[in-house]
């Protein structure tokens, strides 16, 4: 049985390989906007279709950004559309958000964002932090410095491991 996200990182690699040159920045932008794959993932997807490093780097963390941003936005008109209803935010305590909670209170918004990827992808850590009532700015802000820092950080060692193995 096949896994899904092998499948779907398989499908980019190969719709990278088979555009032309100048659309497969497009397609490692589309693939960084899919959860679990981001920056990260896009980036190496991109660099294995024979993208130089640079271009899938910015290439992947834009779509990654992109995609946040919009996730972003709209989290933020559902919270303010939801407590302008109710007049209040809604209090139900489940045990995933007070382990956010938790995380945000001993962390903060940039603990979160920087570190929120070794658990969750970037759109899953945007949403929490903007329905728990952070400025959607702050939050673009700090995830873009993740999202920046985490693609260039590992597409620095994947191609340092590449040219081990070379």
């Amino acid at each position: 049985m096949s896994n899904p996200l092998t499948d779907l990182v398989l499908g980019f690699q190969g719709l990278v390989a088979d555009v032309p040159t100048l659309v497969q920045p497009l397609i490692v932008a589309a693939a960084g906007a899919v959860p679990f794959i981001e920056g990260e993932g896009a980036a190496a997807i991109g660099i294995i279709g024979g993208i130089h490093p640079l271009v899938a780097v910015l290439a992947a963390a834009i779509g990654n950004l992109l995609c946040v941003a919009i996730v972003v936005l709209v989290t933020s008109r559902v919270r303010a559309a939801v407590t302008t209803r109710r007049g209040a935010p809604a209090k139900t305590q489940t045990a995933r958000r007070e382990k956010f909670e938790k995380a945000y209170h001993r962390y903060g918004t940039p603990g979160v964002s920087l570190l929120g990827p070794l658990l969750l992808p970037t759109q899953f850590t945007a949403a929490a932090l903007t329905s728990t009532g952070v400025p959607p700015l702050r939050v673009i802000a700090w995830q873009a410095a993740a999202i920046a820092l985490w693609t260039t950080g590992v597409t620095l060692i994947a191609l340092g491991l590449i040219r081990l193995a070379a």
